[in-house]
């Protein structure tokens, strides 16, 4: 019933804001090049879902799931190795903490120089974007593991692959997941940026053809799509944890 009610909260406040929205455009008469009213971006949204909107988000949605498997594939190994050995820790903390803090939209058109206007710049950016969290929240999940489990794990004569599959990754799942949500929501607005600055296909071309031709009814549509895009990766993100940690809320 909680829940339910929560639903009808969202549901309503969503309602009201597009209500007041729809009556400032009206009221003030705002041309729909600098405020569309909700009007107009659903019809913009339907006349696009009628042509090139699908195919806009299909070629988003993979670029996505690629970079962001890339990602965190390597986040993850990367996190496994420094938490296995403070030597390499030493070693990198300072590489890795010059690239994790340098700007990420600031290196966007660096990659479209050095890798050109293909997919290959596209991936290295959003993999760039997803690899650092991941990195993080898997070297924390590892060193957190409490250290009566290592203990048992040496009374059990287990090996390291053991010792790793049945102890150390799955007590680390709960902060890995910290990074792979930050990560999913991060290789969306990788993507985007990557479409905006160097694509011909894609949500953020989309936006950038909407912006430059003023349809803003169309870049409104485009920006309400993407908005869905990442509340869904999300969610499946958290679906996926719920699933697999489903332990944590047994008694």
């Amino acid at each position: 019933m909680r829940g339910l009610w929560r639903i009808l909260e969202t549901v309503l406040a969503i309602a009201a804001i597009i209500a007041a929205w729809e009556l400032y455009t009206r009221f003030y008469d705002v041309p729909d090049f600098l405020l569309p009213s909700p009007v107009s971006v659903w019809n913009a949204l339907v006349e696009a879902a009628k042509g090139p909107l699908f195919g806009h988000l299909f070629y988003t949605v993979s670029i996505l799931t690629l970079g962001y498997a890339v990602g965190v594939l390597l986040g993850g190994m990367s996190g496994l190795l420094l938490a296995k050995s403070a030597r390499i820790e030493r070693w990198l903390s300072g590489p890795i903490l010059f690239l994790q803090t340098a700007p990420k939209i600031a290196l966007a058109p660096l990659f479209v120089i050095w890798f050109g206007l293909g997919i290959t710049s596209k991936l290295i950016l959003i993999v760039s974007l997803v690899f650092f969290p991941v990195l993080i929240a898997t070297l924390v999940g590892i060193r957190s593991v409490d250290r009566r489990l290592h203990d048992l794990a040496q009374v059990l004569h287990l090996s390291p692959w053991q010792r790793f599959r049945r102890i150390e990754f799955p007590a680390a799942l709960p902060e890995m997941f910290i990074g792979l949500r930050v990560g999913a929501v991060q290789a969306v607005v990788g993507a985007i940026l990557a479409e905006w600055m160097a694509g011909k296909q894609g949500l953020g071309y989309l936006m950038t053809f909407a912006t430059a031709t003023y349809k803003t009814p169309l870049l409104f549509a485009a920006v309400i799509v993407t908005a869905l895009l990442g509340i869904v990766v999300y969610q499946i993100i958290e679906l996926l944890e719920r699933r697999l940690l489903s332990w944590r809320n047994q008694p």
